[in-house]
């Protein structure tokens, strides 16, 4: 070929055509479509869940308890307890202290639930008397604008989505509960067994990330159960003891609510306090009230930088605005009980994500012709 010829070919040859997916503005729709897509996947199989909650709620419950229980058990196999006596001895044992903790808040709170109503509501007239005349008057209109948002939302389609009246709620509490009882049974007795039995696809890397997935998904629940239980009873012998010292009527059941409201993080205390606030400001006064809003501050605030560090550790490594969105969550999907749930799974979820993602060095593939070390029957 001349060098004419060359030149020729070389000014006729065509510039090659753009990727549009490898510049930066492609790369940035993938990532959004891949965004986009894993947000469908997610809500559709929230709303999958959501249609067979009756199965999934008592699933979840059990785990938790088994979970919060598992040590024990774990205690009495090394003791050289047979496995199916340490599972049926801390089986019993916890549905005893479950059921006697149920039959005393039933009791305590069902003989003066009225009265509790009642001092409640005295307790919002006479809060709605001092915002109208206090030292910054507010408007009857404003009040009473306030008061219509919040029956609206209480009326609203999300409230009453999950309400079921009448034979319904009985129905759906005696079949859960009982799910929740049988679940719980298998979870202690062949727990290891179930594990094993989903990690059977998985090899090498993702086989050993998976059990490690395992590990801590069960230390971050029962951490956070038992953590929870330790701040609840803290938070109730404290607030209580404070409505007995001021001689506020109701102090028992109101500390039994304060103990409810715990197992709800951020909010549930302080709802409690602020009921014992309002039956503290009819039957005692107002300076009574405000000694009651002190020592409920005062111990959210013990709770918060101390207790919840100690005895949780890292089992709930969330921000506070991540509780609250998780909470919200939760009340709008379930309701009552999602809210209790809410926190120990995004806990949970949280974990498996650094668990996932971590670069751990003597996390070395495995053969996929030998059995993992740990997978002899137990």
């Amino acid at each position: 070929m001349t060098a004419s010829e060359e030149t020729a070919s070389v000014s006729v040859r065509k510039p090659p055509k753009p990727d549009l997916w490898k510049d930066s503005l492609g790369r940035t729709a993938v990532r959004a479509s891949q965004i986009l897509l894993i947000l469908a996947l997610t809500v559709v199989a929230v709303f999958g869940l959501l249609q067979i909650r009756l199965l999934v709620i008592p699933v979840l419950i059990a785990l938790i308890l088994a979970a919060a229980i598992g040590p024990f058990v774990n205690m009495l196999r090394r003791r050289g307890w047979r496995g199916g006596l340490a599972t049926g001895v801390a089986f019993l044992g916890l549905l005893i202290v479950l059921g006697g903790v149920i039959t005393t808040i039933v009791l305590s709170v069902r003989s003066q639930w009225d009265e509790l109503i009642s001092q409640a509501a005295s307790g919002l007239d006479e809060l709605e008397n001092f915002l109208l005349t206090g030292p910054l008057p507010l408007e009857r209109e404003q009040l009473n604008q306030a008061r219509e948002a919040v029956v609206e939302f209480a009326q609203s389609s999300q409230v009453r989505s999950g309400a079921v009246t009448g034979l319904s709620v009985v129905t759906e509490f005696l079949a859960g509960a009982s799910l929740v009882v049988i679940i719980l049974f298998f979870f202690l007795k062949d727990g290891a067994k179930i594990w094993e039995f989903f990690l059977r696809p998985f090899k090498g890397v993702r086989e050993a990330k998976l059990r490690r997935v395992g590990k801590r998904t069960m230390e971050v629940l029962g951490g956070y159960v038992r953590g929870t239980a330790i701040v609840a009873l803290v938070d109730t012998v404290a607030i209580g003891a404070a409505l007995l010292i001021m001689q506020v009527p109701l102090a028992i059941p109101l500390a039994i609510i304060v103990f409810i409201g715990a197992f709800i993080p951020l909010v549930g205390a302080t709802v409690a306090g602020i009921l014992a606030a309002l039956v503290a400001l009819v039957a005692n006064g107002p300076i009574v009230a405000l000694i009651v809003v002190i020592v409920v501050i005062a111990v959210n605030q013990l709770e918060g930088d101390l207790l919840q560090p100690i005895v949780m550790g890292k089992s709930l490594e969330l921000h506070a605005l991540v509780i609250l969105m998780a909470l919200t969550a939760g009340t709008i999907l379930a309701g009552i009980i999602g809210a209790v749930l809410a926190v120990p799974i995004a806990a949970v979820t949280w974990a498996i994500v650094q668990v996932w993602t971590a670069e751990d060095p003597n996390l070395e593939p495995m053969n996929p012709d030998l059995p993992p070390a740990n997978s002899q029957p137990t």
